[in-house]
């Protein structure tokens, strides 16, 4: 198994305890509380592939995801924390997730597990940080390991090179690279991985979420190696919005 418990927990506040009812998808499930009522819930910090939805096709690996989960919190009593916001825009819960053992104790880390087997990849919102560094580790080992949807080639790591990025638009990716300049344009920051910002890869952040990046400084990351994950738009040349610093890690 994987890391116990999160190193966060405690810090962290305890939420709801329940039954877990039925599983979603790899990333969330329903539990049922102990006055009977149900609560949908989001595994914080995570993103599993997405099932079919509507006239979407599945994502590659995303039966295995759910079934993963499946097999680690079906039937099983589960402990909820809260380390930021507690409800996403849906109404589910947004939490840690621990499982509880026959005298009521906190055992499995149910996104540590997911991440060490390579189920879900790490993926925060900007009120979900809790465990972030233990979790890039355990995905980290994941990957080096080719274990899971890490041995798909759907979920390779990227280079910031433009042209093979260009067939990545409108989909969410994991980018590493060298920043090779940045630029401060009234407020809004940019970090570029060429020469020529109307060509090259690009990430930027919204004058609005500067402030969250202080301790980062992203101005003075010029020649640092870095990976980045998320949505890439074509401005230019492709490029990721990132609101908070969950989504960069810097690696040199």
């Amino acid at each position: 198994m994987g890391n116990a418990k999160s190193p966060s927990v405690p810090t962290l506040s305890k939420g709801e305890v329940g039954q877990v009812a039925r599983v979603i998808d790899g990333d969330s499930f329903v539990m049922r509380l102990e006055d009977g009522s149900e609560l949908s819930v989001r595994l914080s910090a995570v993103q599993a592939p997405r099932t079919a939805q509507r006239a979407q096709k599945a994502w590659p690996y995303a039966k295995e995801a759910k079934a993963g989960l499946a097999a680690l919190i079906q039937g099983r009593r589960v402990q909820l924390f809260y380390g930021g916001e507690t409800r996403d825009r849906f109404g589910r819960a947004v939490a840690q997730v621990h499982t509880v053992d026959a005298v009521g104790a906190t055992d499995l880390w149910v996104q540590g597990e997911l991440i060490r087997l390579g189920l879900v990849r790490v993926y925060s919102w900007k009120g979900e940080l809790a465990d972030m560094d233990a979790l890039y580790g355990l995905e980290m080992q994941a990957r080096d390991r080719s274990r899971g949807l890490w041995a798909d080639p759907t979920y390779a790591v990227r280079k910031p090179d433009p042209d093979p990025l260009a067939q990545d638009v409108d989909s969410w990716q994991i980018i590493e690279g060298v920043i090779t300049s940045t630029a401060d344009v009234r407020g809004r920051l940019y970090l570029n991985f060429g020469a020529d910002y109307r060509t090259d890869f690009t990430v930027a952040i919204a004058k609005k979420n500067v402030k969250r990046f202080e301790a980062v400084q992203p101005v003075g990351l010029s020649g640092a190696r870095v990976r980045v994950r998320g949505w890439v738009e074509m401005i230019n040349g492709p490029m990721i919005w990132i609101d908070h610093p969950g989504r960069l890690e810097v690696l040199s």
